[in-house]
């Protein structure tokens, strides 16, 4: 039976509305919520997306945060001698072979130039941000990997549940990740689908640094990362009594305890039995390449 257009307008407004409160959501949800089928979610979202409302994912869709979030371009510029700081406290956390993460976000493009302008050799790093990885691509002993996922060209990041997937092929030494907010109760993000892809980094590391200059502090953003438990350290350029004031814990900016996981031995393939049983670990715990890449 054919619906009256007055009827699929209105669905389609309140889909809309829908997805601007809550950024992201998946087929299934939009189904349940409105009690239509998988493909009249599609149909609705193809029209919502010729309409600029929207941007449809794999398996979902997002709303504002491809299309109202300010660009990589238009952030790069700005903030520019707080997050040169930052990359020089990351930085300092580097040792030779590494498996490291970089998140997407332009305080971890000036870590990317921090590593390029002084390489730690060797270091295998995967990341989601696509110019940082271009640029270190061209750094000798520096191995770059991508994940995979949904690009949103004016972010220059790859999302989605394949980007999900494909993290979880890896173990990582150390994850580098931005957020937009930070206050009293933890670390403040834009959207669902970046938050779902860095917690899929945190499941696979062994220690993270949450890189954030001092224009986020007090701030909150649509999704909620996590409380402080969540990361390891804070590397930032706010003084440490405006920290202290917004009630952030005085140990996250304390770099010993994540310094202890950098220190310690890379997880990179150990092929010597001996020295397998010597760090009595499992053949897969040693692991930090994918399988298929080996």
């Amino acid at each position: 039976m054919r619906v009256a257009k007055h009827v699929v307008d209105a669905r389609r407004r309140r889909l809309g509305e829908l997805l601007q409160r809550h950024r992201y959501l998946g087929i299934a949800d939009l189904c349940k919520e409105f009690g239509i089928s998988e493909a009249t979610v599609r149909r609705d979202l193809v029209s919502l997306e010729k309409s600029h409302l929207i941007t449809r994912t794999y398996g979902g869709a997002l709303a504002d945060y491809n299309l109202r979030f300010p660009s990589f371009r238009s952030r790069r510029t700005s903030g520019t001698e707080g997050k040169q700081i930052i990359a020089k406290l990351a930085h300092g956390l580097l040792r030779p072979e590494q498996v490291i993460y970089l998140d997407a976000g332009t305080t971890i493009f000036a870590l990317a130039e921090a590593i390029r302008a002084v390489p730690v050799r060797p270091l295998t790093c995967v990341t989601s941000n696509l110019p940082a990885a271009d640029l270190l691509a061209e750094v000798d002993g520096v191995a770059v990997y991508l994940l995979g996922g949904q690009l949103l060209r004016r972010q220059s990041v790859l999302l989605g549940d394949e980007a999900c997937r494909s993290a979880a092929h890896w173990r990582f030494d150390l994850a580098f990740l931005g957020a937009e907010g930070m206050t009293r109760e933890g670390v403040w993000n834009s959207s669902p689908a970046v938050v779902a892809l860095q917690k899929a980094v945190l499941d696979r590391s062994r220690a993270s640094a949450i890189l954030l200059d001092r224009t986020k502090l007090g701030r909150t953003a649509p999704t909620f990362l996590g409380g402080w438990d969540t990361v390891t350290a804070l590397l930032t350029d706010s003084p440490k009594e405006a920290l202290s004031e917004e009630g952030i814990p005085d140990y996250m900016i304390e770099l010993e305890h994540i310094t202890s996981y950098s220190d310690a031995p890379s997880l990179k393939v150990v092929s010597d039995a001996k020295a397998k049983k010597e760090a009595g670990r499992s053949e897969n715990d040693e692991m930090s390449l994918p399988t298929e890449l080996l």
